[in-house]
């Protein structure tokens, strides 16, 4: 099963870059996942993040690991629970003035067909479109504060 959504923000790439590699913050704008913690502040290759995802009422617990980082461009984090593995790309595009994030998502496993009335498609897709706009919305609030600190200091 593969799940691809994207969507627009409205800010720098930096700035994009910056909320969704800042673990500590995930708290502060993502209902997605619960609970992300890590050893690292930042996103780091090789690392693993703990985190819950509640798809249903009963959270799964999840510890991914970061499989692969290019700056301002692409990250991937793959996990694997009870049979199941699931590979997550995030890709990071500039367009003019906004930036396009494209989520995708690849699951498989013996397990899937069997237990995919836990992990319907339609779900999952919800899911992930929820958590690009919340990126969005905490990029562009993040880009908003940014623009009103630097027109007072240049008062």
């Amino acid at each position: 099963m593969v799940i691809e959504d994207s969507i627009l923000i409205n800010a720098s790439i930096e700035q994009v870059w910056v909320t969704f590699t800042d673990l500590t913050c995930w708290k502060n704008w993502c209902t997605i996942l619960d609970g992300v913690s890590s050893d690292y502040k930042q996103m780091t290759e090789g690392a693993r993040f703990k985190c819950s995802i509640r798809p249903f009422d009963i959270p799964l617990d999840l510890e991914p690991v970061i499989e692969e980082i290019v700056l301002h461009r692409r990250i991937v984090w793959s996990a694997s629970k009870q049979g199941i593995s699931a590979w997550h790309e995030f890709t990071f595009e500039q367009k003019g003035d906004t930036v396009l994030v494209t989520s995708r998502e690849r699951f498989s496993g013996l397990l899937l067909n069997p237990l995919r009335f836990l992990f319907p498609k339609k779900k999952i897709k919800k899911l992930s479109i929820m958590m690009l706009k919340e990126v969005k919305e905490e990029a562009e609030r993040n880009s908003m504060s940014l623009e009103k600190v630097i027109v007072q200091d240049n008062r």
